[in-house]
């Protein structure tokens, strides 16, 4: 069988590879990308770099500065609210939708991903991270709706580096287990198909999640560097 980066180019693979380790936080924010040591180790010319750097560019992940010099864009309050506004719209659009459309297998999906859940706290770190993506995903597939599961993927993408800053913050186990229970609480709304009590769980969930943690842990860090 194929493998899919064959069907890549290679500054589609670049723009991946870099993209990945920004939002993960292998890159750091600040960092200097050393263009030249990065082509080397995806074995690969400059110019296929120069082209994902363009495009990371366009999405803010990163800052061409002088002289070809280019870092990681740091992390601020700004980008961290304006993320967390817009999935506060749209992830209780994605339950609602959910309790109205899903199918037996959106239900089996849902009930899968939530067997695999863990706490979100420092413990369990990458993998919870990685199984609280995977069940929040369900449920956007589960609205049926194409255009949403794209933006909010994107959204989450964005947001990951925000949620990493959230995990490292000492919040205690209470909210991180109470996060937990919301996640089954919204699988069985969204089974007995009552939408507007899954938007409202859902709402409630994004308020208290881990970005918006980030968020008053970096407007604490500017005022006190302003």
């Amino acid at each position: 069988m194929s493998s899919p980066s064959q069907f890549l180019s290679k500054s589609d693979l670049a723009y991946a590879e870099l993209r990945g380790q920004i939002l993960s936080g292998s890159l750091p924010a600040g960092s200097r990308l050393a263009q030249y040591d990065l082509a080397e180790s995806l074995n690969m010319s400059i110019t296929p770099l120069r082209e994902a750097i363009r495009r990371l560019s366009s999405e803010g992940l990163v800052t061409v500065e002088t002289h070809r010099d280019v870092r990681v864009s740091a992390m601020n309050s700004d980008e961290a609210r304006q993320l967390f506004e817009v999935r506060l719209s749209l992830d209780p659009t994605a339950a609602e939708l959910a309790a109205t459309r899903r199918t037996d297998a959106d239900i089996a999906a849902m009930r899968a991903a939530v067997r695999n859940l863990l706490p979100v706290t420092r413990q369990w770190g990458e993998e919870a991270l990685t199984a609280h993506r995977a069940f929040h995903q369900t449920v956007y597939r589960a609205s049926g709706n194409d255009v949403l599961i794209r933006l909010l993927d994107d959204l989450w993408d964005k947001s990951d580096r925000y949620r990493r800053l959230g995990l490292e913050l000492p919040p205690g186990d209470e909210p991180r287990t109470r996060d937990l229970e919301e996640h089954h609480q919204l699988v069985e709304l969204i089974v007995n198909r009552q939408a507007a009590e899954a938007a409202q769980l859902m709402r409630d969930h994004i308020t208290h999640s881990l970005t918006a943690t980030a968020i008053s842990a970096l407007e604490d860090r500017e005022g006190t560097s302003a």
